[in-house]
């Protein structure tokens, strides 16, 4: 490559809201002479999940270890440049007044939740929290039907405001942009931005679908991606969570095709936990392993 890694990225500010010279970095990649990446065999897909400002340390969401998964994944993009096809970015999208945010809850003294605080059916019932946004029934029956669909196992967490549409936030990491983009026009390819997220009534931590939600949404642009691809690298925050979830949507849509599911290698070292979810972190990526045939590999040791 005519470009240093150096001259698109500058690690020391991974994380910093700085702004972006993106003139100079297309008028880099423009200089380089690749082959388009329509041509490529195999046809690679870079699958990378919620790589946001909010999500990354310093961010209102902050990933703890996110800074270091940022300059894996910009490295892993650089060293592989001519062996990527495309990639594929999944965009958190919220506004302030989403079932899974403060605003939307008080008790009985008019306050609001705390951020992490979980609400349950149960709690409604029992008058400890009143939805205080929209139609009450909605947020009651979202709040039954997600206990329901998760067998018990799903809870609506209050989170953090984060990914609020038209804030920085809401942006994708700078340095991890700049590779991004430069990736798209020295390969001459499209990338795929997906916002996901945006409805009131939802959580929607997978990029396929939501936990649950009456609209019955199904992502199939990034299923019909996934079943045109060769190969499936996936990357991204938060591996507790949205990584997690999205990989777990795939799999179970694509259950009964091992030959699809097969394709899919998580790499390890560019993906972390929330604190205090890193059990459950092992316990499905074990899953995806023994169940999907789903593999793990380091960044580092994939060379195209």
């Amino acid at each position: 490559m005519k470009t240093n890694y150096e001259q698109i990225v500058d690690v020391t500010k991974i994380g910093q809201h700085s702004a972006a010279d993106m003139n100079a970095i297309f008028a880099m990649a423009e200089q380089e002479r690749f082959t388009a990446s329509i041509d490529d065999s195999p046809q690679r897909l870079l699958l990378c999940i919620d790589v946001q400002k909010d999500f990354i340390e310093g961010g209102a969401l902050a990933v703890p270890g996110s800074i270091g998964d940022v300059e894996r994944m910009t490295r892993f993009i650089y060293n592989n440049m001519e062996g990527i096809s495309r990639i594929m970015c999944s965009l958190d999208t919220h506004i302030a007044h989403q079932i899974f945010h403060p605003c939307w809850w008080v008790n009985s003294a008019g306050d609001h939740p705390d951020p992490y605080t979980v609400i349950t059916y149960d709690d409604v019932a029992n008058n400890r929290w009143r939805p205080v946004i929209g139609n009450p029934k909605d947020s009651i029956q979202y709040l039954k039907e997600l206990e329901k669909v998760g067998a018990g196992k799903k809870q609506l967490c209050i989170w953090p405001y984060h990914c609020i549409k038209g804030t920085d936030g809401n942006s994708l990491e700078n340095e991890f942009a700049k590779m991004v983009y430069f990736h798209s026009v020295a390969r001459k390819c499209v990338d795929h931005m997906i916002p996901k997220g945006e409805d009131p009534y939802s959580e929607m931590y997978g990029i396929i679908k939501p936990e649950y939600s009456k609209k019955n949404f199904l992502n199939t642009p990034v299923l019909t991606a996934i079943e045109k691809y060769d190969e499936i690298y996936v990357v991204g925050e938060a591996a507790s969570h949205c990584l997690m979830e999205s990989v777990k949507q795939i799999a179970e849509h694509f259950a009964n095709r091992p030959e699809v599911t097969q394709k899919i290698t998580i790499l390890e070292d560019c993906t972390s936990p929330i604190t205090g979810f890193e059990a459950d972190t092992v316990a499905a990526f074990d899953n995806f392993k023994n169940s999907y045939g789903i593999k793990f590999a380091k960044s580092t040791d994939i060379q195209f």
